[in-house]
């Protein structure tokens, strides 16, 4: 019924397992390969078409260099921070505190506002385009940091909320009952006895947002214009001109843009690993 583990195939089968292994991580790392190549060719390479071939020389310091020198590309990351970590911290508190309500009072209402939260996942963003933009519009926030922090917040706290909603729920409800015997409130059983017990669930969460957040190019051109406000993803398109396309430091731009949530996952991996599989074996 189930697959057979490969340490329990037959001798050919991991046998070709393992060789098939690193071609097919080295085919599907291609597209990053040829980012890092291209962030580290001369201007002169793509002129000559040499896309594919080793680089004339390197252009490392160059490329890079005027990436962070000569471009608006510090003010692009820090516009990414200032939308990024706001919306990590808002989504994921409200979603402790519906998940918290959601998990563990039973009320006749409960199931269908869980649904509503739950049905906002399965809305494609892309019909939103016009009527968020047009609310942006009329509110004042369009092309502003606030208006896509909390279009995103607003945006991810139906997946947070169903994240931690089905943590809660599979928490020891014992301990729940025991502090309201002691006759601890409500407020300090969320406080000090369910939010210490989901940190690898908010570790996780927090990890899986601000990579959402991070790297959205579609809402990030939909509602902002401009280095005041745009996140990199959509400042990365600034090395193009009306004729001329700068493929080199656009690559070396989107290396840059994606270190923080490769760094952010790493120093976060234990967290994120153990708040993924809590609960999955008994």
């Amino acid at each position: 019924m189930f697959p057979v583990p490969v340490e329990k195939s037959s001798p050919a089968i991991r046998y070709g397992y393992q060789a098939l292994l690193p071609v097919v991580l080295i085919i599907w790392l291609l597209p990053l390969i040829a980012v890092a190549i291209f962030s580290i060719k001369p201007e002169s390479d793509f002129a000559s078409a040499n896309y594919w071939g080793w680089p004339e020389n390197l252009a490392f310091w160059e490329n890079y260099g005027l990436v962070f020198a000569g471009s608006d590309m510090p003010r692009y990351l820090l516009n990414s921070v200032f939308i990024t970590v706001p919306t990590v911290i808002g989504a994921v508190a409200l979603s402790c505190m519906t998940g918290f309500a959601l998990g563990i009072y039973k009320f006749k209402a409960g199931i269908w506002i869980f649904f509503l939260f739950v049905a906002g996942n399965f809305v494609p963003f892309q019909i939103l385009m016009v009527p968020v933009r047009e609310l942006t519009l009329d509110m004042g926030l369009y092309d502003t940091k606030t208006g896509l922090v909390l279009f995103h917040v607003a945006f991810q706290t139906g997946f947070c909320t169903l994240f931690m909603r089905n943590f809660i729920k599979a928490l020891p409800y014992a301990l729940i009952e025991a502090a309201r015997v002691e006759g601890v409130s409500e407020i300090r059983i969320f406080w000090y006895v369910v939010l210490p017990m989901m940190k690898p669930a908010i570790a996780a969460l927090a990890v899986l947002i601000f990579t959402f957040i991070w790297n959205d190019y579609f809402w990030a051109i939909v509602l902002t214009q401009g280095a005041d406000s745009q996140p990199v993803t959509a400042g990365i398109t600034s090395f193009n001109a009306q004729y001329r396309a700068a493929y080199h430091l656009m690559s070396a731009g989107s290396i840059v843009a994606a270190l923080p949530p490769v760094m952010m996952f790493f120093a976060m991996q234990k967290h994120f690993i153990a708040g993924l599989t809590l609960g999955a074996v008994k």
